[in-house]
């Protein structure tokens, strides 16, 4: 069996021992010292290195790096505490509203009488379409309110009108569920008026919010 080649291709010291041989060389033996019995204490340790240290020769123009200070970029802001940020938005929900999201709500509602693409629902309720005409069913009992409203319907879809908003109310004083919101739902997705409604959603805050809804209309009715 062939010895392995050795990978290291320069070996100055290969011939070495031989020549210490020859030329009757002898080299001092190197003592280390015996490792400590146990861990030497904290002023032993100061002890051992200024001992060490005895014969070293400080530089004589050594010069003192100062501290690196971080430059701050201009424009650069301070990382901000997250709660701080969160009290903040908190604050300005409460007085002006802003980043109060409607569709996130419970009383939130949108639909269709056939299907239409859920963008078409974004649409409507963030004010796409122009709202054209409205009426205001507030305080009537659920015959006059149908009565009303059909006449209102009617009359929008005669005159071409396209958006047009109800106002219902949010039926707070109602012992169950709101009377007229939910059958106002009820008359958009069935009866006469279904193959006229394109899509219908809860109306954003400044026109009633959940107490009211954008209507969208077809053109003609649907076949």
């Amino acid at each position: 069996m062939s010895r392995r080649r050795s990978s290291i291709g320069n070996r100055p010291f290969k011939c070495l021992g031989k020549i210490l041989v020859e030329k009757n060389i002898h080299l001092p033996e190197v003592c280390l010292p015996e490792p400590p019995l146990r861990r030497p204490t904290p002023c032993e340790e100061r002890h051992l290195f200024r001992q060490a240290m005895a014969d070293v020769i400080p530089l004589a123009d050594r010069g003192i790096v100062p501290p690196v200070r971080s430059v701050k970029p201009p424009g650069a802001q301070m990382m901000e505490d997250p709660d701080t940020e969160a009290v903040r938005q908190l604050k300005r929900l409460v007085e002006t509203g802003d980043g109060f999201v409607l569709r996130h709500t419970a009383e939130y509602v949108e639909g269709a009488a056939g299907w239409v693409p859920p963008e078409m629902f974004r649409r409507l309720h963030s004010g796409y379409f122009s709202i054209q005409d409205h009426v205001d069913l507030h305080g009537l009992n659920l015959p006059a309110a149908k009565t009303h409203f059909d006449r209102f319907l009617e009359q929008a879809i005669t005159t071409g009108k396209r958006g047009v908003l109800v106002v219902h109310g949010r039926g707070r004083c109602s012992p169950g569920p709101p009377v007229l919101k939910k059958n106002l739902t009820r008359w958009l997705v069935s009866g006469r008026w279904k193959r006229w409604v394109i899509a219908f959603t809860s109306a954003r805050p400044c026109d009633g919010g959940t107490g009211a809804t954008y209507v969208l209309l077809r053109r003609r009715p649907k076949q």
